[in-house]
């Protein structure tokens, strides 16, 4: 994960002007997971790197955002409501359906050493699209 992508999910989470709790606490997550330390996401928090409108990102580019955001809700092996809900909330913004998110979530794993076919969860996935 690189920087731009952290930054993206970031600015999705804070599309409604506030960046909640729980929504911090993902990215702090998913952030930590790819390696990037803890003080250079708060400085994307507060400076995002520019991605432009959501809706320039080609669907390969929505499809690996809202994979690494399922992954990340399912990598502590608790799946809350909530979190379901943020996933939901930001495929909704990429320009999913929110019907993918389960689609998706039974699909893909928390451990990301156990991997699917990502061509094929890719095909489904662009079926979801609106």
């Amino acid at each position: 994960m690189h920087k731009r992508e952290l930054s993206l999910i970031i600015q999705l989470a804070i599309t409604d002007n506030e960046l909640a709790e729980k929504e911090e606490k993902l990215i702090f997550n998913l952030g930590t997971l790819h390696g990037i330390p803890d003080d250079e996401i708060r400085d994307l928090i507060k400076n995002p790197v520019p991605i432009g409108p959501v809706n320039a990102l080609s669907d390969d580019e929505k499809f690996q955002y809202l994979y690494m955001v399922i992954q990340m809700m399912k990598i502590d092996g608790q799946i809350f409501k909530s979190e379901i809900e943020y996933c939901k909330s930001l495929a909704e913004k990429l320009g999913f359906k929110k019907t993918v998110v389960a689609e998706l979530s039974s699909r893909i794993y928390s451990d990301p050493s156990i991997t699917s076919d990502r061509e094929e969860l890719k095909r489904s996935a662009i079926k979801f699209l609106k």
